[in-house]
């Protein structure tokens, strides 16, 4: 998103922050509402359109949404979308991309809540994993013959009883509607997302053999001084690794010795 979208989506972040500090608020009920309000834009461009057009008050809109929206779904939820249609936006697409983050944030909120965001942001990326290593699981969710709720139902027989609540409706959502991008992408998304619930960063690593409780707490440490902010590890082993490990944080791949790749980076950090 750039200029006036970037800062829309910036102030509707921190109005479900306050809205969710509320123990009051039920944040999986404002996810599954803020979820149908993407997916009704998403199909509605018209609606869309009217409800970003520069032309028109923020008030005036912000009416329209409640008079649509607001015998549908809670108060919480309706007073979050009108402060969303308040707000100028660069194109119209990005009402919609935001609605979509905010209901995810919310879900992770959620999970944050019952103490379980370490394990949704683990169950995400071995799904992630489990995805690409599986040709046919892979097809089947991204075959756009079949129906949502077939989707659905397969998602529901490989994660229900298995994965939190919050990651089976964060990936339930993602395959049902990926609105244009591919599974992946969307999944990295979400782990980046619940990574920001704690001002972390998200280090990928894969190992040539599985490392140990003091290896993991040594990698993280190193990793969290490198870059200054606080790192969730997601873990891999692959046997082919060379070098024994490889970190990918963001763009940047470090391979081989970790150890006197780290000290490396400091150094040249330092200088």
């Amino acid at each position: 998103m750039n200029g006036a979208s970037r800062e829309a989506l910036a102030a509707a972040r921190e109005r479900l922050d306050a809205l969710t500090d509320s123990t009051s608020v039920d944040a999986a009920r404002l996810a599954d509402e803020l979820a149908a309000v993407t997916a009704l834009l998403d199909r509605e461009v018209s609606l869309r359109r009217v409800l970003t057009d520069p032309a028109q008050a923020g008030e005036a809109k912000a009416e329209l949404t409640q008079r649509l929206l607001g015998a549908q779904i809670s108060g919480p939820a309706a007073d979050l979308v009108a402060g969303l249609v308040r707000s100028r936006w660069s194109q119209p697409r990005d009402l919609v991309d935001a609605l979509e983050e905010l209901a995810n944030t919310a879900d992770l909120t959620s999970a944050q809540r019952a103490g379980r965001l370490d394990d949704v942001e683990d169950e995400l990326f071995r799904f992630g994993r489990i995805v690409t290593s599986n040709t046919e699981l892979r097809a089947a969710l991204t075959d756009r013959k079949a129906t949502g709720s077939a989707k659905s139902a397969l998602l529901g027989s490989l994660l229900g009883g298995r994965a939190d609540a919050a990651t089976e409706r964060l990936v339930t959502r993602l395959v049902s509607a990926p609105r244009g991008r591919s599974l992946e992408a969307g999944l990295d998304s979400l782990s980046k997302l619940a990574a920001e619930r704690r001002n972390r960063v998200v280090a990928v690593v894969t190992s040539a053999v599985p490392l140990s409780d003091g290896q993991k707490q040594r990698l993280g440490a190193a990793l969290t001084k490198l870059y200054g902010r606080s790192m969730h590890l997601n873990l891999d082993v692959d046997p082919d690794v060379l070098g024994g490990i490889r970190v990918q944080v963001g763009d940047e791949v470090i391979n081989g010795s970790i150890a006197d790749r780290i000290d490396d980076a400091a150094r040249r950090m330092a200088s």
